[in-house]
């Protein structure tokens, strides 16, 4: 029974919420990949289904209305960071961060290594600051400028980008989707990280061999030293490039992020120092970057991939990832609101007996949580509560729960089209995310390895019995 406003609604059978979240997958699959209907138009027909179906429980309009209307509130936070991101990129390209970074990244990274110490890179910095969001808003947008120069395919690149950016955020004692799992799984934060070193660090390491390997593939890719030299002439022609000033902005955001301060003011403040940088020692035009944080516009370098790269950003270039979020999460508030989802896995979670079986089905909810609800954090609480009583009658410590969570829900966020995470992706790298999933590696590798790991019992953390806890506490 669901309770909405003193009324009690039925919850749906496992049947009626198979339907009706099938219907949806077929609405977006058939709509999306044999019709090449908007994304945004597809979101909106399963919305109609699904508040079709909630109606026919018995929920009424403003029942309805109230279940996405919520599921937004609770997403605000996201939408807010979505808003501040478009200002960040715009803002670090006036500032001439960017492009100091792209200036020297030139020098430093040959396509041979490109791949991997990109990877490593991302996953430093997201380590440091909690959030992949970031890390893909900064340093994403430098390594698809100069993986574009070195003539290495984006969606590989957005790939190797995705693949550091998780890792650093799944890994990080300040992510705040590391933070909720080991909350919602009722463990402690570094056991949850203890827990993810046996199945994470394996994968990451496995995908790390693999982009080198594939970094050889573009060893003749190697700029010629007239080409490098190009593009250096450009950015220095349009920006004055001392690191110790234009890269403030990422340094005020890193380590802000890092001290734990508010995404939303963190990345405000960075956004507010690569004004005055902009203003006061590139020196433009206060108008023209204050247009800009609205909708940036290309530069005029005389290289035409040079010139589209540093005219992104801006709130406007974020408004078609805005919206379909939007779509997604009042979708997601019907679904999760309705009971639909919690139906659908509870008779496959009472099926469930062996341990590799239980990691894997926590693994798959986790997917299909992020479809039905659009977003990773209320399907990494809802399946830490439907799953919990499972581990324990199996003995496992709790941080096996949190651990396969994140597998499940972090991971796979950012190989959805219509998540927030994946739609933040696509308008932030440019590349979509059925192009660049592919290459995703880490993203699906971790919970093959995890699957596979548990199916022979190793890394499986057992829980410790009560009576040798009160035994040791003596």
């Amino acid at each position: 029974m669901t309770t909405l406003n003193s009324v009690e609604h039925p919850a749906p059978g496992a049947g009626h919420a198979a339907l009706c979240f099938g219907v949806v997958i077929a609405i977006i699959a058939i709509g999306l990949f044999f019709f090449s209907v908007s994304l945004h138009s597809l979101m909106f027909l399963s919305l109609l289904w699904v508040a079709f179906n909630a109606s026919w429980l018995g929920y009424r309009f403003g029942d309805i209305r109230e279940l996405m209307s919520g599921a937004i509130s609770r997403a605000l936070p996201a939408i807010y960071i979505f808003i501040l991101i478009g200002m960040v990129i715009a803002s670090f390209l006036h500032a001439g961060t960017i492009a100091t970074l792209m200036y020297f990244g030139l020098d430093l990274l040959t396509p041979t290594l490109f791949l991997s110490l990109g990877m490593l890179l991302c996953a430093l910095m997201s380590i440091a600051t909690g959030t992949s969001w970031g890390t893909v808003g900064t340093l994403g947008v430098v390594f698809i400028g100069l993986g574009e120069t070195m003539a290495i395919p984006l969606p590989l690149v957005a790939g190797m980008i995705v693949c550091g950016a998780t890792f650093g955020d799944k890994m990080s004692p300040v992510s705040d989707t590391t933070n909720l799992a080991a909350m919602s799984a009722g463990t402690n934060l570094y056991r949850h990280i203890y827990s993810m070193l046996f199945t994470t660090v394996p994968s990451f390491l496995l995908v790390l061999i693999l982009f080198t390997a594939i970094g050889f593939s573009y060893r003749h890719s190697e700029l010629t030293i007239a080409e490098i030299g190009a593009i250096r002439e450009a950015l220095a022609g349009i920006y004055h490039l001392s690191p110790l000033i234009t890269l403030l902005p990422l340094v005020v955001l890193a380590t802000l992020s890092m001290r734990r301060i508010a995404a939303e003011a963190s990345m405000s403040l960075s956004v507010v120092v690569a004004v005055l940088i902009a203003v006061f020692y590139q020196g433009s035009e206060p108008q023209m970057v204050l247009n800009a944080l609205w909708a940036n516009t290309p530069t005029q370098t005389g290289l035409e991939s040079l010139d589209e790269l540093l005219g992104r950003g801006g709130i406007y270039s974020m408004s078609w990832t805005l919206l379909l979020a939007i779509l997604a999460l009042a979708l997601g508030g019907i679904l999760h609101g309705a009971g639909f989802l919690r139906s659908l896995l509870v008779g496959l979670i009472a099926r469930v007996q062996r341990v590799g079986t239980l990691i894997a089905c926590t693994i798959v909810s986790g997917l299909v949580g992020n479809m039905a609800l659009g977003e990773a954090y209320i399907t990494i609480i809802l399946n830490c509560q439907l799953f919990g009583e499972k581990y324990d009658a199996n003995q496992l410590d709790r941080a096996v729960l949190s651990r396969s969570v994140e597998e499940g829900s972090t991971l796979t966020t950012s190989l959805i089209p219509w998540t927030t995470a994946g739609a933040f992706y696509t308008a932030t790298l440019g590349v979509p995310v059925l192009d660049y999933a592919p290459y995703a590696f880490f993203n699906y590798f971790n919970a093959v390895v995890s699957i596979l790991m548990a199916s022979f019992g190793i890394g499986l953390l057992q829980q410790v019995p009560t009576k040798t806890v009160l035994n040791l506490a003596k």
